[in-house]
């Protein structure tokens, strides 16, 4: 027979209703609810959801209060460190405008890869994620979260996430060298001004000043521990950590260059990297102090920061060609160049007399050259060092980076410069990117220098048509499988292949039924002591140590083993990497709309065995000429 029950109660065991039962969830203490409300698993719809059922639990999750808190740090962990401790702040606020904020940036960097696939060299046009006036950390997160999400899916999302984020940081650091170069001469910190311009040129690899700065103190110890051993009461022993002071007898200052020399140059192993002389590491600051050697400016810098944290106060000298340091052999100053030692941190410390420098470059110079120069000059020879670095270049997308940002802070530091405004207008020009702002540079060197009337005008005249030409939309170009013209092409996009002769490793991200080179190209290559010569597809493919080949079909055969290929431009053409092959985006498969059919049965067959193996296909006569393709940009 059923038991009736009380609405408001419960029966115990003894068949009495209980009253210390008819207790509600409502009913608990607030601190407990919010307790209950902060488990783990609760998403903000349940807490949403929660607050609208009455008005009890609307209250507890008001918006300042701990549940919203919690909700907003458990969502975004890394924003945390903008909020200071037990911080009393609108979380429901906060939460909604964060919220917002996502969901603006994804749709926009998803919009970008309709907008800018067929540009060779993207242009810095990211500037509409400013516009939207979200805070900047806000925008940052969000990027961050899109490259941090699964490993292999969403390329497409995630390359242009990486660009963004690129473009945000180093506006962010160009504020900060402008401010610190509007700071008096006695302000300017060597240390900092390295700093800035290593973190423009790696806005993505995580540099502080803070942690150079402990990395520079680490070193500072053991030279110390050193000079403890040789003079306990030294008095740069007593100085503060990154502190600044002087010592004022030469005798002590040449015991802190000694023990200086020794730590840096045999106990650590620096030295000036002679073999490898204008890879761009050496220029930045954080790559100098990791693998222990660089070139004679970031060695300088390393080395006079050390000195002035021990006591003793050395000086910039813009010596051609070999960049030095000066120390005075006089204790009230002098300017008479033969009353310096000068430093070749390049040369484990060597100390040189004024003659003696000379013989560093084979020839006399006047005593400009030994004079001491500021921060801000430092700072336009070391940036200068990676413009030409990039002048240097071969002409592909990483050193027309380096050359872009170099031009940048260059300009930042000295913004009238003729010269190398008229290389950023051209080189804007070359790569088709920023037209209106070549205009802007155009006009700049105008005003500046009027003897420029026939570069300018030159450049102003192609630079219209360029934007003419850029309002007429073009129709991609379409390659059917299926045409008469296509029956040759065994490979499609997306397909992992392994490289016969050379050996390396690759992903297919376009083709053509022959190749398109010139007979120069063909001539150099040569294309004609390959069996089929040029008249047989090639394939355009990403190679895995990060560069960008034209290969002939002979020479390429399917990867027996396909693997991830660790190429910067991979999401560019792929949404994602689906353990045997990749999957095209919408963009390339546009292009190619019949590939990703071909892709799929030619996993079937070759990986999943669905089908028996041909390996008639992939069979070529063995006596080829060495591989042709091209380093090329990707097209």
């Amino acid at each position: 027979m059923a038991t009736s029950v009380a609405a408001d109660g419960y029966l115990s065991l003894n068949g009495a209703i209980s009253e210390s039962q008819t207790k509600k969830l409502t009913d608990l203490p607030a601190e407990l609810l919010e307790h209950i409300l902060c488990f783990p698993l609760l998403s903000h719809d349940d807490i949403c959801n929660a607050s609208c059922t009455c008005k009890r639990l609307r209250d507890v999750c008001h918006g300042r209060g701990k549940v919203w808190g919690h909700q907003y740090r458990l969502r975004w962990p890394r924003l945390q460190k903008y909020y200071r401790h037990n911080e009393c702040c609108d979380w429901l606020r906060e939460y909604r405008t964060r919220h917002t904020v996502g969901l603006q940036i994804r749709r926009t960097v998803e919009s970008i890869s309709k907008r800018f696939f067929t540009e060779v060299v993207l242009g810095d046009s990211f500037a509409e994620i400013q516009s939207l006036g979200a805070p900047e950390h806000f925008c940052e997160d969000e990027l961050l979260f899109i490259l941090n999400s699964d490993k292999w899916k969403s390329l497409t999302l995630k390359y242009y996430a990486k660009k963004i984020l690129y473009f945000l940081r180093q506006q962010n650091i160009l504020r900060s060298l402008k401010t610190f170069l509007e700071q008096s001469p006695v302000q300017q910190s060597a240390l900092e001004g390295a700093v800035l311009v290593d973190q423009y040129c790696n806005p993505l690899a995580d540099i502080t000043v803070a942690s150079i700065s402990d990395q520079l103190e680490e070193i500072t110890d053991k030279v110390k521990k050193m000079l403890r051993i040789k003079n306990p009461s030294h008095p740069s022993l007593r100085g503060a950590p990154g502190g600044c002071f002087h010592v004022e007898d030469l005798e002590l200052q040449r015991q802190v260059v000694c023990v200086l020399n020794c730590v840096l140059y045999e106990q650590l192993q620096y030295k000036g990297n002679e073999l490898d002389y204008y890879n761009p590491l050496n220029s930045y600051i954080h790559q100098v102090i990791q693998r222990h050697t660089g070139i004679p400016i970031s060695l300088s810098v390393l080395y006079m920061m050390l000195a002035r944290r021990l006591g003793v106060q050395l000086e910039p000298v813009n010596f051609p060609n070999h960049f030095l340091l000066r120390w005075c052999q006089k204790p009230n100053g002098s300017e008479d160049i033969y009353d310096f030692v000068y430093i070749d941190a390049f040369g484990k410390g060597k100390q040189l007399t004024a003659k003696e420098c000379e013989y560093l470059i084979g020839h006399q110079v006047t005593a400009d050259y030994y004079s001491a120069i500021s921060t801000t000059e430092v700072l336009l020879r070391m940036v200068g060092n990676l413009l030409n670095i990039g002048k240097r270049g071969e002409g592909n997308e990483k050193s027309y980076q380096l050359l872009r940002d170099s031009l940048d802070l260059y300009l930042t530091i000295n913004p009238d410069n003729v010269q190398y405004l008229l290389l950023q207008a051209r080189l804007y020009f070359h790569l088709g990117i920023w037209p209106e702002k070549v205009l802007d540079i155009l006009q700049h060197i105008q005003a500046l220098d009027p003897s420029q009337h026939g570069a300018v005008g030159y450049l102003v005249q192609h630079t219209l048509e360029h934007i003419q030409h850029k309002k007429q939309p073009v129709q991609p170009e379409v390659k059917r499988r299926s045409a008469a013209e296509h029956v040759e092409v065994r490979y499609a996009a997306g397909l992992v292949m392994k490289h016969k002769r050379s050996g390396y490793n690759c992903v297919i991200y376009g083709w053509d039924p022959k190749c398109t080179m010139s007979q120069e190209w063909i001539s150099t290559m040569r294309v004609n002591q390959l069996s089929s010569g040029a008249d047989q597809p090639f394939y355009n493919v990403l190679v895995q140590d990060g560069t960008c080949r034209y290969a002939a079909q002979e020479n390429l055969e399917p990867h027996e083993d396909p693997l991830e290929i660790g190429h910067p431009e991979v999401g560019r053409y792929f949404s994602e990497f689906s353990n045997t092959h990749y999957v095209a985006n919408e963009e390339l498969e546009t292009r190619y709309p019949e590939d990703m059919s071909e892709t799929l049965c030619t996993v079937r067959r070759l990986y999943h065995r669905l089908l028996p193996s041909s390996g008639g296909n992939q069979s070529q006569a063995q006596g080829t000429a060495e591989p042709a393709e091209q380093q090329a940009m990707p097209m």
